[in-house]
């Protein structure tokens, strides 16, 4: 699943495509939520810099200089975006189609979990009811150790399904939640309320270094994911513990253990990660 350092890769990748002229829309076989607009409405539209927010990446448009709403992507489970220049022939999971006079911007999803809404600002309805419940972005600087410890407290969940839930830190999916826990060296069975001070803050710090590397490799590719240029992210090659069940740790040299949370597979190193 496309998570925060994915999003953020293609983000990055999806330059060329700012400040082109939408010629036209076309979509596929229905996605997760209606478009709120007429495709036609969008024809003349021009695309400025896009924004991310967690999961989601905001395409602002204008029309002659005054602003004309945007759009709001999301990749869903399985989606991926491809800047196409030349245009190819659609596919039967490629489900939108964004005409421009530079290229071609296609979102495929095989799942049809993602999105694509148009809204007339994100802080309006309805992109700002579909982001009102994301938690901090993990490097908003308000984001401080003692607000992040301040959030686990009280939560009897257990901290890796809290990390997942996004409602303490947005972003941290699956496999970087892992990484990230171990890091900290904090089992991800500890309830979120017994981790301490210094607990978080290891946490918080390794976080934000676990998705910064991610985010330097072209995020990770287990199935589906590709960047815009179809280049495939590497972490995966270099995960700590994820996907290693049965590997000797790299710090202690016992077993790496693999249990599932919330129906999610967790890997951590019993040596290295206590409560």
């Amino acid at each position: 699943m496309p998570e925060l350092p994915e999003v953020e890769v293609t983000r990055q990748r999806l330059q060329p495509v700012e400040g082109a002229t939408i010629q036209c829309l076309t979509l596929g076989k229905p996605l997760r939520w209606p478009l709120g607009c007429e495709p036609a409405d969008l024809v003349g539209c021009r695309i400025g810099a896009l924004l991310r927010r967690g999961k989601y990446l905001w395409m602002p448009l204008s029309r002659q200089g005054a602003p004309a709403g945007g759009l709001l992507w999301h990749l869903g489970m399985s989606g991926a975006l491809s800047w196409l220049v030349p245009p190819l022939p659609a596919g039967p999971h490629d489900h939108a189609d964004l005409h421009t006079d530079r290229g071609l911007l296609r979102l495929t999803d095989p799942r049809r979990f993602g999105a694509l809404v148009w809204g007339p600002a994100w802080e309006a309805p309805p992109v700002a009811g579909m982001l009102a419940r994301l938690g901090p972005e993990p490097w908003d600087p308000t984001l401080t150790t003692a607000r992040f410890h301040a959030a686990l407290q009280g939560r009897r969940v257990a901290i890796k399904p809290l990390l997942l839930s996004g409602t303490v830190v947005v972003g941290v999916g699956n496999i970087y939640a892992s990484d990230a826990l171990f890091e900290a060296g904090i089992d991800p069975r500890t309830p979120a309320a017994h981790v301490g001070q210094a607990g978080a803050a290891r946490l918080l710090e390794s976080v934000r270094r676990v998705l910064s590397e991610a985010i330097a490799a072209g995020g990770s590719s287990l199935k589906d994911f590709h960047g815009p240029d179809g280049a495939l992210g590497h972490y995966q090659r270099t995960a700590r513990v994820y996907g290693r069940a049965g590997e000797a740790c790299s710090r202690c040299g016992g077993g790496i253990q693999r249990l599932v949370q919330g129906q999610r597979a967790t890997y951590f190193c019993p040596g290295c990660q206590h409560p």
